[in-house]
C-alpha cells in the first residue's frame, strides 16, 4: 500500500506537521515502519495500514496528556495535595504552616470550577468512588478540620485524581483553555454547545472519523481541492470531507457567514480531513517558552524543521524548567540542534511566536542570516557553552542571566559593551563575576571579526591592551607590597575608569590613564593613541585594558586549570 506522504506547507501546516511527528514519536509509534522522514522528497510519510488502524483520537489525547500534562492545572493540584500531606505527616502542626490554608484552597477552588466539574459528569459512571470528588463540592477541605481528617481526605483525593481516566480528563480540560485554545477554536470540544460533552466523542466525530472516511475512500471521480495540499475532496453540498479554515484562530472569517470575499458569493476555500487533523496538532508543533508559543519555520529541510521544535524525552522532563525559559534561551539551545544537522545552506529563519492568552495573535521574527553565522561560530558556541554552565549571577539584590542577556544582545544586533561594564562593576565587590565578563568581551570581540572580517590585527591588539592592563596591574600592587590577586587598593580606579567608558567620554578615561602611567614609570601604550579616533577601538581597546587591570590574566588560568 502506498503510504500517505504529507508535504511542506505555510507555517502553520509545518507546524502541524511538527505536531504529528511529536505525537507519533511521544506515544513510541515505529519510526521507519508506521512513519518516516522523506528528506529526498521533503515529505513525512505515514504507513496507510497504520493510519487505518490507528486510534487517532486516542493518540491525540494521549500526546496532549503527556506533553503538557507536566505543566497544568491537574499537576499543580497533584503537587500541593502531596507537600500538604508531607507537612501533616511529619507532625509539624497546620497551624505553624500558612501555606497549607493557601494551598487547600486552591486544591478545592480548582476542584470545582466549572470544566472540572463537566468533565466529572462525562466519566462519572466510568471511575471508581465518584463519590469522593462530590464530597469535595459539598463538603471543601480546610485548615479547621482535624489533622488526621485532612491527611485522610487528601490521601483519597490523590487516589481518585491518579486514575488514568480521571488524570486525562481533568488534564485536558485544563490543556483545551489554556493551551488549544490559543490556536484553534469554535469547533469540536471547544464549540461553545459542546462544552459540557464528552471531549473524545466530540473530537471523534469532527475530526478522527473523517479522516479515517476520508483514506478509505477513492477519489477519482471528486471535484473538489483542498486549498493547502491540493488533495481531491468531495465538493457536494453535504460532504463532510470540506472543512472550513475558519476554525483557526486569526485565519479566516466562518466562511458560512461571510460569502461575499468569493466569486458569485460561492465558497471554495476548503481543506481535506488530514489538513484538518494536523491543524488541529499545531500546538504540539509550538513549544511554550516562558509566556509565548514559539515555532522555527526552518522550510530548507524537513529534517531540520522537525528536529528544531521536536518534543523528545529530555523535554518532557524538564518542561517545567522549559515553561520558565527565556525566548532568547530558547533560540539558541534550539539553533545548536540544527546547526548539528550541518546544512550546507542556512539562510534567515522566520520564528512564529504566539501569545499564551487566547486574544494574543502571531507575531514573526526573523532571525538573519548573519547572526546565524554568528551563533554557529566555533569559538561562540564554545563561550556560549561555558556561560551556560553557571549563567547566574547576583548583583547587589538582582540576578543576573549572563547567558540569556549576552544571547538576547546578539540576537537584537546590540553589542555587549552596556554588559560587559556592569559585571565589571559588579566584580569589583564580587571576584568570581570577573570570569563572565572576560566570556562576554570575548564573545564581543569574536563577533566584531565575523561582521567585519577585521580578524588578526583586532585580535592581537586587543590581547595586547589586555597585556598592558595586567603589567600596570603588577607595578601598582608590587609598588604598595600587595599581594597579585589582591587589588582592594584599585577598586576606585578601576570603577572610574569603567564610567568614563560606559560614557564614552575619552578625555576623563586618557587623564586617568595618563595619572597611573606617570605614577608607575611604564610607558603608555600605542594603542591609546588609537582608539582615541575610533569608537570601536575605544571599547574594545577600553574594556581589554580594564579586564587585564583588573586581573582577568589569572581568572583565565584558573578557568583553564579547572577545564
Amino acid at each position: 500500500m502506498e503510504p500517505i506522504k504529507i508535504t511542506k506547507g505555510d507555517f502553520l501546516k509545518n507546524a502541524g506537521i511538527v505536531g504529528m511527528y511529536n505525537m507519533l514519536h511521544v506515544l513510541k509509534a515505529r519510526e521507519g515502519e508506521d512513519f518516516w522522514t522523506d528528506e529526498e522528497e521533503q515529505v513525512l510519510c505515514i504507513s496507510r495500514e497504520f493510519a487505518l488502524n490507528a486510534d487517532w483520537t486516542d493518540m491525540y489525547f494521549k500526546a496532549f496528556v503527556e506533553i503538557y500534562g507536566p505543566m497544568c492545572t491537574y499537576q499543580e493540584i497533584i503537587n500541593r495535595i502531596e507537600k500538604c500531606k508531607g507537612v501533616i505527616e511529619k507532625g509539624d502542626g497546620i497551624e505553624k504552616n500558612s501555606s497549607i490554608k493557601d494551598d487547600l484552597k486552591y486544591i478545592t477552588d480548582k476542584m470545582s470550577s466549572s470544566s472540572y466539574k463537566s468533565g466529572f459528569a462525562n466519566i462519572r459512571d466510568k471511575i471508581e468512588n465518584p463519590e469522593i470528588y462530590e464530597n469535595i463540592k459539598s463538603r471543601k477541605i480546610n485548615v479547621k478540620m482535624e489533622s488526621d481528617e485532612i491527611l485522610k481526605r487528601l490521601s483519597e483525593l490523590e487516589n481518585f485524581l491518579k486514575q488514568p481516566l480521571c488524570r486525562e480528563t481533568f488534564c485536558m480540560k485544563s490543556i483545551i483553555y489554556n493551551y488549544i485554545n490559543c490556536f484553534w477554536n469554535g469547533k469540536s470540544f471547544l464549540h461553545k454547545a459542546n462544552a459540557t460533552e464528552d471531549m473524545r466523542e466530540m473530537f471523534e466525530k469532527d475530526f478522527s472519523k473523517p479522516l479515517k472516511d476520508y483514506l478509505l475512500k477513492s477519489h477519482e471521480k471528486s471535484m473538489g481541492y483542498c486549498i493547502e495540499c491540493n488533495a481531491l475532496i468531495d465538493d457536494g453540498s453535504r460532504s463532510n470531507e470540506k472543512v472550513p479554515i475558519s476554525f483557526m484562530n486569526d485565519m479566516a472569517d466562518d466562511l458560512d457567514k461571510k460569502s461575499s470575499a468569493f466569486w458569485n458569493c460561492k465558497v471554495d476555500a476548503y481543506i481535506c480531513p488530514l489538513c484538518a487533523y494536523l491543524y488541529a496538532l499545531v500546538p504540539l508543533g509550538f513549544r511554550l517558552v516562558g509566556n509565548k508559543f514559539v515555532f522555527q519555520n526552518i522550510d530548507c529541510s524537513l529534517n531540520a524543521l522537525i528536529n528544531s521544535n521536536e518534543t523528545g524525552k529530555v523535554v518532557l522532563e524538564e518542561n517545567a524548567r522549559h515553561s520558565e525559559e527565556k525566548y532568547a534561551t530558547w533560540v539558541a539551545r534550539t539553533l545548536n540542534t540544527v546547526f548539528k544537522l550541518k546544512i550546507r545552506e542556512l539562510n534567515n529563519i522566520p520564528v512564529i511566536l504566539r501569545g499564551t492568552n487566547e486574544k494574543d495573535g502571531y507575531t514573526f521574527n526573523i532571525l538573519h542570516k548573519d547572526i546565524l553565522n554568528i551563533l554557529k561560530d566555533k569559538k561562540i558556541m564554545e563561550y556560549l557553552e561555558k556561560l551556560s554552565k553557571d549563567p547566574n549571577v547576583k548583583i547587589k539584590n538582582d540576578f543576573l542571566n549572563v547567558y540569556e542577556s549576552s544571547i538576547e544582545n546578539l540576537i537584537n544586533y546590540n553589542n555587549q559593551y552596556r554588559l560587559i561594564n556592569r559585571l565589571i562593576k559588579a566584580s569589583i565587590e564580587t571576584e568570581s563575576i570577573l570570569s563572565r565578563a572576560v566570556l562576554v568581551f570575548k564573545m564581543q570581540v569574536r563577533t566584531f571579526i565575523i561582521m567585519r572580517g577585521k580578524g588578526e590585527n583586532t585580535e592581537m591588539n586587543v590581547k595586547s591592551m589586555a597585556n598592558s592592563g595586567y603589567k600596570l596591574r603588577k607595578a601598582i600592587l608590587a609598588a604598595k607590597g600587595v599581594e597579585p590577586d589582591a587589588d582592594e587598593c584599585m577598586r576606585g580606579t578601576i570603577y572610574r575608569l569603567t564610567n568614563a567608558l560606559s560614557v564614552g567620554n575619552t578625555e576623563r578615561f586618557m587623564d586617568m590613564i595618563i595619572r597611573l602611567y606617570t605614577s608607575s614609570r611604564l610607558d603608555v601604550p600605542n594603542g591609546f593613541i588609537d582608539m582615541l579616533q575610533d569608537r570601536e577601538k575605544f571599547n574594545q581597546y577600553g574594556y581589554a585594558f580594564i579586564l587585564g587591570l583588573k586581573g582577568s590574566h589569572y581568572v583565565s588560568k584558573e578557568e583553564n586549570e579547572n577545564g
